[in-house]
């Protein structure tokens, strides 16, 4: 908040204010460490003194040279017990004459990284809300806004960059937690946005073509007899449901979602022998080396004995084992990859792949 300006004689340790004073003192200290420590006062109608210490740990030449005795300088931070007095640690500051008039709205506060400062950020979001006011032309239905009762685009825009001083507390709370209507109609439209965005995403991808793989469920069956266990309804339905997308000309894009110990494994390689089936090789890749090798040995199990070659891949492989296993990949010889991901790097040919597992 800098419409308010706090007089030095009524400063208080634990606030956050914007005050004003004359540099009397300025000098760079070396204890602790290297510090810019400035000095401002002010001298009231009686003849009182108050003071106030400006500490900078880090600091700019340009900075020592705009606090020079006697500059004018109007600060805002948070005010804190120090060895003199109250002191403000690294303020924002800058140079003013006497009487410089206040702004009249309060001023915005950005993320900022290196090499862009926070006045850098306000001085071009200022300049590009203001030299185009088209850019926040309303971008929902008429019915839309009315019916969910949103404020207007470029309200709730303008309301957030720069908001009237003086708001009621349960407003200025509302800003806070992000729940005020002017966050609440960027929140909708970033929804929105996001929403159609992916159904555009998928409109595309059913314009693509995947290769049908319909498989015989001959091997299917043998991994279940061998498994040891009845699927649970949910691993039946989302196996079927997984079972038609691969039957179908468009890609797939599935997320199989379960704890641990659920059984997403055994889909997964029900999957994979559909499209091993179908004449398909298979990816199936694992974040960790550790977590890759334990799939990649239950699978092996499942399947020994089954008319389906796995090959195992990882960064770790000896160069002679991972150059045998790329060989078995490329060639077709090995229908199904397990590894990490290693599967995906240069130099690995699997020219019949039909269906990735991560």
């Amino acid at each position: 908040d800098h419409t308010r300006l706090v007089p030095l004689a009524r400063v208080k340790v634990g606030e956050t204010l914007q005050t004003e004073g004359t540099v009397v003192d300025v000098d760079i200290a070396y204890r602790p460490r290297r510090q810019l420590v400035c000095r401002i006062e002010e001298v009231d109608e009686r003849g009182g003194r108050s003071g106030l210490t400006l500490r900078f740990f880090s600091f700019y030449p340009n900075q020592q040279k705009a606090l020079a005795q006697g500059a004018r300088v109007r600060v805002f931070g948070d005010v804190r017990e120090g060895y003199f007095g109250p002191e403000i640690v690294h303020p924002q500051f800058r140079v003013v004459h006497e009487g410089a008039p206040l702004e009249d709205r309060l001023t915005p506060v950005y993320p900022t990284t290196a090499g862009l400062g926070q006045e850098t950020l306000r001085k071009v979001i200022a300049r590009s809300l203001a030299a185009d006011p088209g850019r926040l032309a309303e971008t929902l239905p008429d019915e839309v806004v009315r019916r969910r009762a949103l404020w207007k685009f470029g309200d709730a825009v303008t309301f957030l960059h720069t908001p009237p001083p003086r708001l009621a507390a349960l407003t200025q709370k509302a800003l806070d937690a992000r729940t005020h209507p002017a966050w609440t109609r960027l929140k909708f439209d970033e929804l929105v946005a996001q929403q159609l965005s992916l159904k555009a995403h998928r409109a595309a991808r059913a314009k693509r073509n995947a290769p049908v793989l319909t498989g015989t469920g001959v091997l299917q069956k043998q991994l279940l007899a061998r498994v040891g266990f009845t699927l649970t309804r949910a691993q039946q339905k989302v196996t079927r449901e997984i079972s038609h997308d691969l039957k179908r000309s468009m890609p797939m894009q599935r997320l199989l979602q379960g704890d641990v110990g659920s059984g997403k494994t055994v889909v997964a390689a029900l999957a994979a022998l559909q499209a091993i089936e179908s004449g398909r090789q298979v990816a199936f890749m694992a974040p960790t080396e550790l977590l890759a090798e334990q799939h990649y040995r239950k699978l092996a199990s499942w399947l020994d004995g089954l008319p389906v070659e796995v090959a195992w891949l990882s960064g770790s492989l000896p160069a002679k084992e991972r150059k045998r296993a790329r060989e078995r990949l490329a060639s077709g010889e090995a229908q199904f990859a397990v590894g990490t991901h290693a599967l995906f790097q240069e130099g690995v040919e699997m020219p019949r792949l039909g269906l990735a597992i991560v």
